[in-house]
């Protein structure tokens, strides 16, 4: 079942009735809540830049109460489709072992990639970690952000956060766009590359 509104939602004129903003960090159980429930990171969109990422990556120097993990999601090109599953089953591994060490983000990152490793895809790999993670009932006690080259669209973003993903760092898209403005691809301003390097 889908449900699709025309016009489009817009979070930006219609922040009366709806919002881009998400949490980060352990949500607790459920059925009890408590005051340390609430000790989640605020994200006023999904979707990060890089400099937010790194913040989020080193989030304990300002925030004791929480524990950022990064793990690669790269396996080994010559493994093909059994490379894939291995390093999925040792991501699941050290998704566990950041959870018992009391991490509350979970970083996807697929930076690293060679003509050794690739990366398994985004989708792929956020969904199976969610789904192993409400396997084994430790779902509530980790968010997952990715950082992946692969998302350039707006469908790449929505599937992402619609299979587990609190929030998304497509990093390769801002490189390119810092890219192609260094090179003038595009005749922007020198006002336009402050701007978007402000943004990015």
């Amino acid at each position: 079942f889908a449900q699709v509104t025309n016009p489009p939602i817009d979070a930006i004129r219609e922040e009366v009735v709806t919002s881009t903003i998400t949490t980060l960090g352990r949500e607790g159980n459920l059925l009890e809540e408590t005051p340390q429930s609430c000790r989640q990171i605020r994200l006023e969109t999904p979707i990060l830049s890089i400099d937010e990422l790194e913040r989020i990556r080193s989030v304990h120097e300002k925030l004791p109460e929480h524990k950022s993990v990064t793990l690669s999601i790269l396996f080994e090109v010559q493994k093909q489709g059994e490379g894939i599953k291995i390093a999925l089953n040792n991501l699941f591994s050290r998704a566990d072992e950041a959870i018992k060490n009391n991490a509350s983000i979970i970083i996807l990152s697929d930076r690293g990639i060679n003509s050794t490793y690739a990366a398994i895809p985004a989708l792929l790999a956020v969904s199976a970690l969610h789904h192993n993670l409400v396997k084994n009932g430790t779902r509530t006690k980790v968010g997952l952000v990715v950082e992946s080259g692969e998302p350039r669209e707006v469908h790449h973003m929505a599937t992402l956060i619609g299979y587990g993903a609190g929030a998304v760092c497509p990093y390769l898209a801002y490189e390119s766009i810092h890219s192609a403005i260094e090179t003038n691809l595009f005749g922007t301003s020198h006002k336009s590359k402050e701007s978007i390097k402000d943004y990015t």
